[in-house]
């Protein structure tokens, strides 16, 4: 466990000293800022962070790929993998410490959004109920684990980050756009397919506070398959 945690702190502690770290912080402040000035702070609107959650699967598409692209990617690309690979540490560990790392760098990029819910209790009267809001911020960290952990995969393919950023962006984008648009258009049998796997639904619930066990194993199972993937695919690299 130590290990793991020395390996996270030391992602994290890189992801600050980067440019795209900063940026992909700027870029989400920036778009959760015009979504809160627009559809949320409004005379007449109700107090509620719902529509800032419950878009979050867009604003966060292109932030989480941007943090994920060099978790192995860089490694591969430099050479630095081999000396983790020969040290004795596990594959896993080495895999979790940077998905550890990537996580808490998107949790800590959320921190300042806490800002708008201070507004809103301030200046709405009545004040917000606090449950959804609660249950939101819940809903974005799950979403921050998954999509990070679709990126770690994406970058444990290749050593080049651009393709790690595409590949993730990609298979985010058409997921997103099959469970949503692309249901009304699926055949019958496909619909329950596509209904499992929407995250959209899924974040609509939680920016209602409406917290269901279901929504959150399917986070915490589908972030741990493509961890498990990513464990995998870096020990095939041994074979190679």
């Amino acid at each position: 466990m130590t290990v793991i945690l020395a390996i996270a702190r030391r992602e994290l502690s890189s992801l600050f000293r980067i440019p795209v770290g900063w940026i992909a912080i700027a870029l989400y402040l920036f778009l959760a800022g015009i979504v809160f000035a627009y559809l949320i702070f409004n005379p007449g609107q109700p107090a509620t962070l719902r529509p800032l959650f419950a878009i979050s699967a867009w604003l966060l598409l292109p932030v989480a790929p941007a943090i994920s692209m060099r978790l192995v990617s860089e490694e591969l690309r430099s050479g630095t993998i081999e000396p983790l690979m020969t040290a004795p540490v596990s594959d896993g560990a080495v895999i979790f410490g940077k998905y550890l790392g990537a996580i808490a760098f998107l949790a800590l990029m959320l921190i300042p959004t806490v800002l708008h819910a201070a507004l809103l209790w301030w200046f709405a009267d009545p004040a917000p109920d606090m449950g959804p809001i609660l249950a939101g911020y819940l809903s974005l960290f799950l979403l921050a684990m998954l999509y990070s952990a679709v990126g770690l995969w994406m970058s444990t393919l290749t050593p080049n980050q651009t393709l790690a950023f595409l590949g993730t962006l990609f298979f985010l984008l058409v997921l997103l756009l099959a469970t949503t648009i692309g249901f009304e258009y699926a055949p019958s049998w496909l619909r329950p397919v596509l209904a499992h796997a929407a995250i959209q639904t899924r974040l609509v619930d939680f920016a209602k506070g409406i917290i269901d066990t279901s929504h959150i194993v399917f986070f915490l199972s589908a972030s741990t398959l493509f961890v498990t993937l990513s464990v995998f695919t870096l020990e095939s690299r041994r074979w190679r």
